[in-house]
């Protein structure tokens, strides 16, 4: 685990909040498609890249620090932009259906094609 990863582990385990080897390498490969898809079109701040961890991914995540979702709970996310908080609670909430909702095609483009690269069979995007 890179220094990214076991601060992100840690936050978890210190909010009781379970989270695989697997989820974190879903959540890293996920900080890099976003990465390269920001290169093409303007899904998070190109200043605030260096912050993926801390100030997308994480705060995502924050949710479930103080609340447990139901298995199969539909979820909607609504102007989901870059794919926040939808893509990073879909890897944590697997047994949840997500919708991530936004106007912007080229977004949605985007966002479905890192669904689809993180094998993420819980994600629709309208």
């Amino acid at each position: 685990m890179n220094n990214e990863e076991l601060w992100l582990y840690t936050l978890c385990k210190k909010n009781s909040v379970s989270i695989t080897e697997i989820q974190i390498h879903r959540l890293t490969l996920f900080k890099n498609l976003l990465l390269d898809w920001n290169k093409k079109i303007n899904l998070v701040s190109r200043k605030n890249e260096e912050n993926i961890w801390r100030g997308h991914i994480s705060l995502s995540l924050s949710i479930l620090f103080k609340i447990q979702f139901r298995h199969e709970m539909k979820i909607l996310d609504l102007g989901t932009g870059g794919g926040f908080p939808g893509i990073p609670l879909a890897i944590m909430l697997p047994d949840c259906a997500f919708v991530l909702l936004d106007s912007t095609q080229k977004k949605l483009t985007a966002v479905q094609s890192m669904a689809d690269a993180l094998e993420l069979k819980n994600v629709k995007t309208v």
